[in-house]
């Protein structure tokens, strides 16, 4: 038996720095429209040319450099216009590292576990922890080919993130290369040009505090009006004082809008965004060539990060315990000594279509989770700290193309990160647990003693139980029964539930003071009715001795 992994400690997951609520712009003129698509193309321009000169900068990036791509900006829209764009930049620039590097590690593990089965035998069987060798000769030579292509891809992207050189595609390389295939896309090349500058334009500013209403560069008064600072070259186009252009629309959001309405009549900063939606999608058949934009306005704001609750206090009146699968969550509520109480919940969703689609039926989903933790009462949910992105290569599960297509579809980041800002909105605490071993051993100690006959526990409803023990710091095994000759108060109840050094617990209960003698079992022999009398008015005593002389014991 191999030895097991360390497991790591669970914790209270942080709740989210800031938020961001949308809103669409309806009832624009097509005036406002025409301005929007000039103001948008025109700095969509400029940071198209500010992210060339950054990644050309490189490692040689410093405060001078950013400062000096700020100068040559600023005559041609606005210095706040130039602060956005080169921010923007810069943060585009330090994602493509970050991506890069994570395709450095992807990579790294391929050529090691490729290496690893060419090292072996053909057609050695592996086992459940590690990979065999390949199958046949003919797959052997096929891998060993790829192993070179690999090592060749990793050798450039090494030395590219050496030299500080990075490979970003304003627009999205998956768009830039639909261009060569518009009949399979089912587009025409004009509504394919309308997409493709629409996701390389630019209209963003960030907040600034002491301002009117949160923002200098795009405003939004408390009633609703939008007005946008226009860059110098298009100030011919403004229809209000100080070069401004005010929108006929006036916008309302359906979410936060109190807490917007807060900040931006103390003119506290908010960050605005305006971008028209992606009309790149064809329905029964039939391209989108024609029509009107729909245009979004994004409010986003941060707010100081509140102090992580302790998780003493989050585990008070219990957990509950999450296990996310590939169609549900399956979910049940433990109590404070990490018994399961009630019947298990299962809250179902489709992750199927397109990524708006499979977002919705996520937020229903732990909607009704955190409806369900309210009505229980119980203030901390437990879920898997699951990070997938080292299993997902074919190199390592190779043939198992419908498993590297589940684990792919499973959105455990977007999923954490929405549970985690809903959660701290409903006042209920997220605690992630190490996920090592709960799904075998939830099987293994909890799935047969739960299920009865009307009730039929599934591997992921025994997971949920052992996912909330270990954030409580139970082990996950259940209670160890003791013999039946010992199930009395004669000897005590035996468990390895309760803490150590608790009294009580296995082998530490106090001696019960007074003679121990064997008591014949009532109801046979002579004098069954005094011997019964009597063994019910001994063990009364020594009940009563045994709840003074000891402390209570977690079930």
């Amino acid at each position: 038996m191999g030895e097991l992994r360390s497991l790591a400690e669970p914790f209270v997951a942080s709740g989210p720095g800031g938020v961001a609520v949308r809103t669409r712009l309806k009832h624009l003129t097509p005036d406002d429209e025409q301005v929007l698509r000039q103001v948008c193309g025109h700095l969509g321009s400029l940071a198209s040319k500010d992210l060339k000169a950054r990644c050309r900068d490189g490692l040689e990036h410093s405060g001078g450099t950013w400062a000096a791509r700020k100068r040559e900006l600023t005559p041609l829209s606005s210095s706040r216009w130039a602060g956005s764009i080169t921010k923007a930049s810069h943060d585009q620039w330090a994602l493509a590292r970050r991506g890069q590097s994570a395709h450095i590690h992807n990579l790294e593990a391929g050529i090691r576990t490729i290496e690893n089965r060419l090292s072996l035998p053909v057609g050695q069987k592996g086992t459940k922890k590690a990979p065999g060798g390949y199958r046949s000769q003919r797959e052997w030579h096929a891998k060993s080919r790829r192993l070179r292509v690999l090592q060749d891809r990793l050798a450039a992207a090494r030395a590219d993130r050496e030299a500080g050189i990075v490979h970003v595609v304003r627009g999205g390389k998956r768009l830039a290369r639909t261009r060569h295939h518009l009949e399979a896309a089912q587009l025409t090349e004009g509504a394919w040009r309308r997409g493709w500058e629409a996701e390389r334009w630019f209209l963003a500013a960030d907040g600034e505090s002491g301002k009117r209403y949160g923002n200098e560069t795009i405003r939004v008064s408390p009633d609703g009006e939008v007005s946008i600072k226009l860059p110098a070259p298009l100030t011919y186009l403004a229809n209000a004082p100080l070069g401004r252009y005010v929108l006929a629309c006036r916008i309302t959001f359906a979410h936060r809008a109190t807490e917007w309405a807060d900040r931006v009549a103390a003119n506290r900063a908010v960050a605005y965004r305006i971008l028209p939606h992606s009309r790149l999608r064809s329905s029964g058949g039939t391209p989108i060539d024609a029509g009107r934009d729909r245009w979004y306005l994004t409010a986003s704001w941060q707010f100081p990060p509140t102090p992580a609750l302790s998780i003493e206090a989050a585990l008070a009146h219990g957990v509950i315990g999450v296990d996310m699968n590939a169609d549900h969550l399956a979910a049940w509520r433990l109590d404070v000594h990490g018994n399961p109480t009630g019947a298990p919940r299962r809250f179902f969703y489709d992750l199927t279509g397109s990524a708006p689609h499979r977002d919705a039926p996520v937020r229903h989903a732990l909607t009704r989770l955190l409806h369900w933790a309210r009505t229980c009462g119980v203030q901390a949910i437990a879920v898997e700290d699951l990070n997938f992105t080292a299993e997902k290569t074919r190199e390592k599960h190779g043939r198992r193309k419908r498993f590297r297509q589940l684990i792919s579809g499973m959105p455990t980041g977007k999923l954490h990160a929405r549970l985690t800002s809903m959660a701290h909105q409903s006042g209920i605490a997220v605690i992630a647990v190490d996920p090592a071993y709960t799904s075998k051993w939830g099987a293994q100690h909890w799935q047969k003693p739960l299920t009865t006959t009307t009730r039929k526990t599934t591997r992921h409803d025994a997971a949920a139980v052992a996912i909330g023990r270990r954030a409580q710091g139970h082990p996950i095994r259940r209670r160890t029964a003791p013999p039946p000759a010992h199930r009395s108060d004669e000897q005590g109840h035996r468990t390895v539930q309760t803490r150590p050094g608790v009294p009580g617990r296995e082998g530490t209960r106090p001696r019960i003071p007074g003679p121990r003698t064997r008591s014949v079992p009532p109801g046979r022999g002579a004098n069954a009715g005094n011997q019964n009398a009597q063994h019910r008015s001994g063990r009364s005593a020594e009940h009563e001795t045994w709840q003074q002389d000891s402390l209570p014991l977690s079930p």
